[in-house]
């Protein structure tokens, strides 16, 4: 399974979940931070799995990928967005492997809470759940875009931007991050997105909630992509070592921008 890595290539080893849509370039952000603290981040390309591979083979998947890289090593896990939910329960298929799981904007699984109404996905999701034919049109819209004209739909992503990532999305270092972000999330078609998001939206493993891995959360008050409430839900449901830490004024890559130094510093330190 193919993987890229930033940082440290000999430092302790950290696997990123990048989000949806996302790509494993998506990890870049981490790269100065790690190589500061001597991390080796790992964020592989779960888009690449072969369309047959899905539910919890999806997961086991994924984990012994992981295990086969790091040959063996105990290692720390960092979820993004969507991401967090496949950082979740590839944990959960690796008992004492995983010390730590930082998870960045975490997204609730929907049946948790009110959260739809608040989410700038809401439609997305609502015609994944509804009218997955409608859906599977709009990503190929959508890949189409991330191929001839990346900027337009990174404009259309964004143009209900909330917080700092309105400030964020002016900035042209970003914006040639997530347009390459997007042309890889769907070079080799739709169907890692939309795998993704069936899992995402089917009902999450009973090991999820019962995990014994220190965890903490970052979120952003001002996030409209995953409300800052699926944090809040997630921190109640998950075991007591669960923290929150709450960024004020950040919404979505926002947060991940201002947590990512915070979080090697912090995996360093353990």
């Amino acid at each position: 399974m193919d993987f890229i890595e930033y940082g440290n290539p000999a430092g302790k080893p950290v696997v990123y979940f990048h989000g949806v849509p996302g790509s494993p370039h998506e990890s870049s952000i981490f790269d100065a931070p790690a190589r500061k603290h001597g991390l080796r981040v790992l964020c592989f390309d779960r888009f690449a799995i072969g369309q047959s591979i899905t539910g919890a083979d999806y997961f086991r998947h994924i984990a012994q990928a992981i295990s086969e890289t790091v040959q063996g090593a105990r290692l720390d896990f960092i979820g993004f967005s969507l991401g967090t939910h496949a950082a979740l329960e590839v944990s959960a298929v690796m008992p004492g492997r995983v010390r730590s799981l930082h998870l960045v904007c975490a997204a609730a699984p929907l049946d948790g809470g009110d959260f739809l109404d608040d989410m700038a996905g809401k439609a997305v999701f609502s015609m994944a759940k509804r009218s997955p034919g409608l859906f599977q049109w709009l990503l190929k819209w959508q890949a189409l875009l991330a191929k001839r004209a990346p900027q337009m739909l990174f404009r259309m992503l964004f143009a209900c931007a909330q917080g700092q990532d309105r400030e964020l999305v002016k900035s042209p270092e970003f914006k040639a991050l997530i347009c390459q972000v997007l042309q890889q999330c769907f070079a080799q078609g739709t169907t890692g997105y939309t795998r993704d998001i069936q899992q995402y939206l089917q009902p999450w493993s009973d090991n999820v909630f019962a995990s014994e891995v220190n965890i903490c959360l970052w979120h952003g008050t001002a996030d409209n992509w995953s409300p800052f409430a699926m944090s809040a839900y997630l921190a109640e449901r998950l075991p007591s070592n669960a923290r929150v830490e709450r960024m004020e004024g950040l919404s979505h890559y926002s947060c991940l921008y201002a947590a990512a130094p915070m979080i090697c510093e912090r995996l360093a330190s353990e």
